[in-house]
């Protein structure tokens, strides 16, 4: 299979058009084969570049761009082994996320989801931050797992489609407050993909009075496992999680100069939690 992504990603566009009018079919079903593997060159550098140049290329039909979706937001893709930790299932979810995050960007544009679908995937995708537990990033020569980041990436591309319903707002805020209590602290600027999500979010019309109250419960829940547990490892690798993305937050808004409340009290807590 290496070989044959190698020789697809050599041709120029006519050769790789013709290519897919006879093989499409049969190329995405070993493409899909191979989302998870944990092998760098043939998961990221062959099989999802391939996939990338294909979309962008406009050479995937629409059929096959809603089989892909449908197959890949399913609890066989994006939510196999879901909550295991440190095993190699983590590239299939990871880069489940990452294919969903470009279909959903190109559905989009030309709406290859029925509206029925994109609600059911929305509501399903949008847990997902809260449900992974594996926060590995690079895996030395079985390449990134970065499933929080391509995880964050997807919902981004949900928050900025057409389609976003208000109501999905809560299970992503909460799915980035469940982000910080993973037990690990991110190193790979995690934090400013979870800011994206809010600075998309803020762009809804969504009451600043939400967010208020979202940012006093994410340091309530510091508070309170403070009081009731200590300083313990998952203490501290929660409250440097939180600091560091409030901190990119509190820039977010006011170098966009959005949510003026909002950036005092994120401010506030920063400095009282800077102390402590």
């Amino acid at each position: 299979m290496k070989d044959t992504l190698e020789k697809i990603l050599l041709m120029n566009d006519l050769e790789r058009a013709h290519y897919m009018s006879s093989n499409g079919d049969r190329l995405l079903e070993q493409m899909t084969e191979l989302i998870g593997i944990p092998e760098d060159e043939l998961r990221d550098k062959l099989n999802y570049r391939l996939f990338i140049e294909l979309l962008s290329s406009n050479l995937l039909s629409k059929e096959q761009m809603l089989d892909l979706t449908l197959k890949l937001s399913s609890d066989q893709f994006l939510f196999n082994s879901i909550g295991e930790k440190e095993t190699d299932s983590v590239f299939l979810r990871s880069f489940s996320a990452l294919w969903l995050a470009s279909l959903i960007r190109v559905d989009k544009q030309i709406h290859f989801l029925s509206n029925e679908q994109t609600r059911s995937i929305f509501n399903s995708c949008t847990s997902y931050l809260s449900r992974e537990k594996d926060v590995r990033g690079y895996l030395g020569e079985k390449g990134w797992a970065s499933a929080m980041s391509n995880g964050a990436e997807m919902i981004l591309s949900i928050v900025s489609h057409s389609a976003f319903e208000l109501r999905f707002t809560p299970t992503i805020l909460s799915g980035i407050k469940d982000s910080f209590w993973k037990g690990s602290v991110y190193v790979d600027d995690e934090e400013e993909r979870f800011s994206n999500i809010i600075e998309k979010l803020i762009s809804k019309d969504i009451p600043e009075q939400l967010f208020i109250e979202w940012v006093e419960q994410v340091f309530d829940k510091l508070q309170y496992y403070l009081m009731t547990s200590g300083y313990t490892p998952l203490y501290f690798s929660a409250r440097t999680n939180t600091l560091h993305f409030m901190k990119n937050l509190y820039f977010v808004l006011k170098f966009t100069r959005q949510m003026p409340e909002l950036q005092g009290v994120v401010s506030i807590f920063i400095g009282k939690w800077m102390k402590g």
